[in-house]
């Protein structure tokens, strides 16, 4: 498996209003996309940074992953993502490994990229999103 690029920062806000107030306010940013991605439960808005992007989270369900983590943390990083190639390939090389994942199967996520987390036990306590594109 190949890291090709950090993705995106996933921050989890209680509101995208509030984030993209706040972009706005500190560094003249306007958000690039918005979009619900149900199967997660969560609104997204995505403020391109370089090749990388910052993907700020609302959760659309208080008891889905993002609402819990702002329920028990607040606000702030939840995730960050990895760019691979193939990420089937990634998850199976990983479970190979015996490396806990929360996802055994790459899922749907925004902008039609398919996504797996590997569980932060594995990982020194971050959660850690491998994302392929859709091109």
């Amino acid at each position: 498996m190949k890291l090709l690029r950090i993705n995106h920062l996933g921050i989890a806000s209680k509101t995208l209003e509030d984030a993209m107030a706040r972009m706005d306010r500190l560094f003249g940013m306007t958000v690039e996309h918005i979009e619900e991605v149900p199967d997660q439960r969560v609104k997204t808005a995505f403020f391109p940074v370089g090749p990388s992007t910052l993907e700020y989270l609302e959760a659309t369900d208080p008891d889905s992953p993002v609402g819990k983590f702002l329920e028990k943390k607040g606000p702030g990083i939840h995730h960050m993502a990895f760019e691979v190639d193939d990420v089937d390939q990634a998850v199976q090389e990983l479970l190979a490994k015996g490396v806990r994942m929360i996802d055994q199967t790459p899922r749907a996520g925004a902008h039609g990229c398919r996504i797996a987390f590997i569980h932060p036990a594995e990982t020194g306590g971050v959660l850690m999103e491998l994302c392929q594109s859709p091109h």
